[in-house]
């Protein structure tokens, strides 16, 4: 079976969709948003189930996320509890971090999840180190 991806909004603006990606695309130039939508239009939305509003909350309280970085914590949590393979983003400020994937790995465990693998697009393009 072919790994499951959570791409967030960073990569669609510089593919799984959440409301949270639907909400951020919607935002800014119009010309931009009607070009996102269009984009995320084809991609199947993943729904927010109930415990990812908790998780997200842990994940902020845990310094995982940024306290005002809400919608980057609730990204991270619809991965988890979408059980995703991969989580991919270009935002290397709150998200793409090796120093703070400890601590979301941290937090979803406590909530019982295994942590997605966050990365960037080359990351995971890169393919296997045996090819």
């Amino acid at each position: 079976m072919l790994p499951r991806v959570y791409v967030e909004i960073t990569v669609v603006s510089y593919l799984v969709a959440s409301q949270v990606v639907l909400e951020e695309a919607s935002q800014g130039d119009a010309e931009a948003v009607e070009g996102r939508l269009a984009v995320l239009a084809a991609i199947p939305m993943l729904v927010a189930a109930e415990a990812v509003p908790m998780l997200a909350r842990d994940l902020a309280a845990a310094a995982a996320t940024p306290a005002n970085a809400v919608r980057d914590a609730l990204h991270i949590a619809i991965a988890a509890v979408s059980r995703v393979d991969y989580r991919v983003t270009w935002n290397c400020k709150h998200l793409a971090i090796a120093t703070l994937r400890v601590r979301i790995g941290e937090a979803c465990r406590s909530a019982g999840l295994e942590p997605r693998i966050i990365c960037t697009p080359y990351e995971l393009m890169a393919g296997d180190a045996n090819d």
